[in-house]
């Protein structure tokens, strides 16, 4: 093939001859990997190349070596290590680092990342000793473009999420501190190369632990970063204060020095400085001091509560720079951007999250000052500081000791409603904002009777008056109604008689299909927090409700066929994921009420799932309201079931669509605990599907835990009938009980956890299944069940959820073999142990403790029949 005419295809405007060229390189790649590397990489360093070839050669490159998923990457990488020869590897780095040196700066930074990418895989087994030095070098004796090039691929090299890289650039410390250092002092003349040092050495300080330790080294990696914060270059200063935060929450214990020689009034400084991006990052400096100290502050609890008496240090930085700091954050408050997006994070809403975790780091400390610039600028003619003033009394209502905050609230509230009223509506979004803090931290000062009317009309009516405040008034609105809505059950509640008008208003502004999405998407979420909330006596209402939903859901119906724009799909799929998601509501909050609608419902979901069309993201939605009617319905749900089931197996089947994918799975949980033994008729089909997505290499690690998990519920829906999937389930248990956190795919802790999660409800569904008279067909597996449990009383890493399955295995397990014949794992001591640990942890709720305690009693019942029997 033509390379630079496929290169040249790949950034063509037209979708199919950019497709097609995109194919021929992966095709290449397929046939002759080495050849294609080799090719690309001699078009990155041809000098005579066009610009736009040389970066689309680069692109290309990077996208060899790049992948989302984890396996996929993993396996990309191998290929470069058992596919490419020595000789071609060392033909290919050599052109990517000469490519470094290129005056052609898009050239420059493609071989940057393209270095980082074989870096990932060859630093770590050592099999590019010479690239460090190389970089290092370049760095000290090159060209300024061959300084800023090298300088930004130690920076890519560094950023990696790449846990092997990660744990070997440790040892090349030394060589990489060299080198940014080198670029980021003040003797740089070049700007450029002292940016990217300055990045680099922000991306690299993870791995310099060493070079911190050492008072000399830290003193001067310290003073080349405090010089950078006031080099004249708003680029380079940003840079500086972003590396002082990550410092900061790395190296926190060695930060006390500094903090009183400089960086103190260097942070002070850069708040005020009139460049936004350096005065943000300023105060993001001291966002990570709070963070890092509420952090230390629970670490020690937690460890005193255990008995530790080693305390990480802690200084009281926020305090003590708290008069200094916080009145610079009050004034900073008043530069909002009247034109900024929601989404905008300038300096007036950096400010606003700084004085957030001011008040949650030291308290009570922060109120005066507060209130005394709330005082001042209440009134204010303008609605810069009226919108700061409101704000900052709202960033405090988490942190100071509630019976401070209450008696200023309720002094406060009147006022804060009355703001809803303001001429600016940057000042009545202010005040919804922190009504809804109040609601959400301070709701004991809200009066029912006093309060509560006046503050519910004002929020709705700011909800209908302006978009740009919906979601703040939404936001309010959800507080108030979590807040209030007493105990689960409640016959009546604050809510009740404010109840009627709310859904009212709210299917009054959800009512136009052309009004403002974002103000409708928002009123729903507000409309389905009150139904969960409703207390019994709201009931009726929800119930009549469901009648509107279910129009409004049918109307959508037709309007499939009027479809003519990508707008006008949104807009659609907008809208029924919306009443989806309110059914869904409704459904949860009626349970079996909901029966009468079933038939209605169900046919309005169908509709919906038979005409929405690829890649949409409703069925989503309508998969969670099918399952929560499964869960109402029980096994009055079977009639569905072969018009529905049809939809949900081509989910199971969708592995492009992952989400989707997911739901199904989550769905045959629902389903099958829901209909019991009525779901055996599609328990064949479930687990085709179910173990094609575990051998498939895009969703089975994803979805692994959530399969395992539907084992057990499925087992325990048709109980001894699970008997013919049993040993297929029991080589995917054990072949997941291998799976470890070592292991390169189970880096993420939390994974972890739910696959053994996942395991338990598996194994404990089989037994509860094979209890009902088929206990004989588990004896194959009860080793590999003992050696699972075994695994988890050795290993620190829990949850409550794991720690609980791991007791309902062994209850059940002993409740099946009364006989004595497990006895000796039953009274190991490594058994009795777990089951000790689980009954008298405090962490844990009764619930969990009860299963513990009934576990105990099964292995005593087990000990004490085996003997029975033995003496008969």
């Amino acid at each position: 093939m033509n390379v630079s005419q496929v290169l040249d295809s790949t950034i063509s405007p037209d979708a199919s001859i950019r497709n097609n060229a995109e194919q021929q390189l992966l095709q290449a790649a397929e046939v002759d990997f080495p050849g294609y590397v080799s090719t690309l990489a001699h078009e990155l360093a041809n000098e005579q190349a066009p610009p736009h070839i040389r970066s689309a050669a680069g692109i290309a490159l990077k996208n060899s070596f790049s992948a989302r998923d984890y396996s996929r990457l993993r396996e990309l990488q191998l290929r470069w290590r058992e596919r490419v020869g020595a000789n071609v590897k060392m033909t290919v780095k050599g052109l990517a680092l000469r490519t470094l040196a290129s005056k052609d700066s898009r050239a420059g930074q493609s071989a940057a990342q393209f270095v980082a990418s074989i870096a990932a895989i060859e630093i770590p087994r050592n099999e590019w000793p010479e690239l460090m030095p190389a970089l290092v070098a370049n760095v000290g004796e090159g060209e300024d473009h061959l300084k800023q090039a090298s300088l930004v691929t130690i920076g890519f090299i560094c950023e990696s999420d790449d846990t092997e890289l990660r744990d070997s650039l440790v040892q090349h410390s030394n060589a990489i501190l060299t080198a940014v250092v080198q670029g980021a002092r003040k003797e740089e003349t070049n700007v450029e190369v002292r940016l990217s040092a300055i990045r680099a050495l922000t991306d690299s300080l993870e791995f310099v632990r060493t070079n911190f330790e050492n008072e000399g080294e830290r003193n001067y990696i310290m003073q080349v970063i405090c010089e950078a914060t006031q080099s004249g270059d708003s680029r380079i200063e940003s840079g500086a204060y972003a590396c002082l935060n990550r410092i900061m929450g790395l190296y926190y214990d060695k930060m006390r020095f500094y903090m009183e020689k400089a960086l103190f009034g260097l942070t002070i400084l850069g708040m005020k400085n009139p460049e936004e991006d350096v005065s943000k990052l300023a105060v993001e400096f001291w966002c990570s001091v709070c963070e890092e100290e509420l952090a230390i502050e629970d670490d020690n609890a937690l460890t005193q509560q255990e008995g530790g008496t080693e305390l990480r240090p802690y200084f009281n930085f926020a305090r003590v720079a708290a008069r200094e700091v916080i009145p610079v954050l009050l004034d900073l408050l008043a530069e909002q951007d009247e034109d900024a997006a929601d989404e905008d994070y300038n300096t007036s809403r950096a400010a606003y999250q700084c004085l957030q975790l001011f008040a949650q780091t030291v308290g009570a400390d922060i109120v005066q000052a507060v209130l005394g610039f709330v005082e001042r600028n209440l009134r204010h003619e303008d609605w810069h500081w009226r919108e700061a003033a409101v704000s900052a009394f709202g960033a405090i209502m988490e942190g100071p000791p509630e019976q401070m905050l209450e008696p200023l609230v309720r002094q406060a509230l009147p006022v804060l409603i009355q703001m809803m009223e303001d001429n600016a509506v940057q000042v009545q979004d202010a005040a919804a904002y922190t009504l809804g803090r109040v609601c959400e931290n301070v709701t004991d000062a809200i009066d029912p009777q006093t309060h509560l009317p006046p503050l519910v009309r004002s929020l709705f009516t700011g909800l209908s008056n302006n978009p740009k405040m919906a979601s703040s008034c939404c936001w309010a609105l959800m507080n108030l109604a979590d807040r209030f809505a007493g105990e689960p059950g409640a016959s009546v509640n604050p809510l009740s008689a404010h109840f009627p008008d709310s859904v009212t208003h709210i299917l009054r502004v959800t009512e136009s299909p052309d009004g403002d999405a974002q103000l409708r998407m928002a009123a729903y979420e507000v409309l389905n927090t009150f139904v969960t909330n409703a207390a019994n006596d709201s009931l009726p209402i929800v119930a009549k409700l469901s009648d509107i939903i279910l129009q409004r859901m049918e109307n959508t119906i037709p309007m499939q066929q009027q479809i003519v724009s990508v707008d006008d799909r949104n807009t659609l799929e907008e809208i029924q994921t919306s009443l989806a998601s309110a059914l869904l509501a409704i459904i949860q909050r009626l349970e079996r009420e909901i029966k009468p609608q079933a038939d209605r419902i169900m046919h309005v979901l169908l509709q919906v799932l038979d005409s929405v069309g690829a890649k949409s993201s409703v069925p989503d939605t309508v998969f969670a309201t099918v399952g929560a009617l499964a869960n109402a319905l029980e096994e009055d749900f079977a009639k569905y079931m072969d018009s529905f089931a049809p939809f949900q197996y081509k989910a199971l089947g969708n592995q492009e669509e992952p989400a989707l994918c997911a739901m199904a799975v989550g769905l045959v949980s629902d389903i099958t605990r829901s209909l019991g033994e009525a779901s055996l008729p599609y328990c064949d089909a479930y687990m085709n599907y179910l173990l094609q997505i575990l051998s498939g290499t895009s969703n089975g690690h994803q979805l692994r835990p959530a399969i395992l998990q539907s084992f057990g519920d499925m087992a325990q829906a048709i109980g001894p009938h699970f008997e013919k999937y049993l040993s297929v389930v029991a080589q995917v248990l054990n072949q997941s009980s291998t799976m470890t956190l070592t292991d390169g795919a189970m880096e993420i802790f939390d994974y972890f956890i739910s696959l053994r999660e996942g395991i338990a409800d598996a194994w404990d569904g089989a037994i509860v299944a094979m209890k009902q008279g088929k206990a004989d067909s588990l004896r194959p597996y009860v080793d590999s069940i003992i050696k699972f449990l075994h695994s988890i009383s050795q290993d620190p890493n829990r949850s409550e959820s794991l720690m609980r399955g791991a007791t309902g295995i062994i209850g059940d397990l002993a409740g099946a073999f009364p006989g004595g014949e497990y006895g000796e794992a039953f009274r190991s001591d490594w058994m009795i142990q777990l089951v000790r640990d689980v009954r008298t942890s405090p962490d844990y709720s009764a619930r969990t403790k009860e299963t513990a305690k009934w576990a105990r009693e099964q292995m005593k019942r087990q000990g004490a029949g085996g003997q029975g029997s033995q003496m008969s």
